[in-house]
Order: structure tokens, then sequence, then C-alpha cells
């Protein structure tokens, strides 16, 4: 738990200053406006997946839970690298409207695969 809170505190943390050592360099003529909603807005998607790479290694007492966890990893990790690839490639327009679908997607997976999990505890 303690070392799970460190990680997101670091993420944060390194959010934020990568946050405002791009708002400086913008400020300095460095850097561009876009460049910097790129860095850090494609940091987030490096969150998720950090967060979804993370969630396997935690113990679940119960399989299906065991199970559902492993899903739910493997869509925070995919859809936090789409998020992340087309904040950094693609045009601003179709990385809002692009990497929103792909988290959606993960979630919408995720919660699929949960409710399939119940139906099928029923049914046994």
């Amino acid at each position: 738990m303690k070392k799970d809170l460190i990680g997101s505190f670091a993420w944060g943390g390194a959010i934020l200053a990568i946050a405002l050592a791009g708002s400086f360099a913008r400020k300095m003529g460095y850097l561009d406006h876009d460049t910097v909603i790129r860095v850090v807005v494609g940091l987030n998607g490096l969150m998720i997946a950090w967060m979804g790479n993370r969630m396997p290694k935690t113990f679940v007492p119960s399989a299906s839970a065991r199970q559902a966890r492993r899903v739910a990893a493997w869509s925070l990790v995919i859809s936090g690298l789409i998020y992340a690839g087309l904040w950094a490639f693609a045009p601003i327009p179709v990385a809002i409207a692009g990497g929103s679908a792909a988290v959606i997607a993960g979630i919408v997976v995720t919660i699929g695969y949960c409710l399939s999990l119940k139906a099928r505890a029923r049914t046994a």
C-alpha cells in the first residue's frame, strides 16, 4: 500500500514539475503552446499505463477477481499507451477524441468483462 502511494505521489509530482518547466520554457520562447500541452497531457496516458502495469502485482484472494484484475490491467495499459501515442503524434483534435475514446473503451472492456464473470458465476 505504501509503495503504491509513493509511486502515485511521484507521478503527480513529476507531472506538476514537467508542467511548470514546460510553462516556463514556453514563456522563455523555447517551446510553443502545443508542445507543452502534448507533453503534459501525454504524460497522463503514460500514468494510466503505469497504473495498469501495477494492477496485477497486488494480491487478490479470489480467482475471478484475479481474472478481472488482469483484464483491467491489460485494458488500462493498452488504452494508456494509445492515449499517449495519440497525444504525441496525432493532430490535437484527433488526440482529444481518439485518446478519450481509447480510455473509455478500456473502461467499457473492463466493466463488460466483470459483468460477464458475474453472469457466469450466477449460472454455475
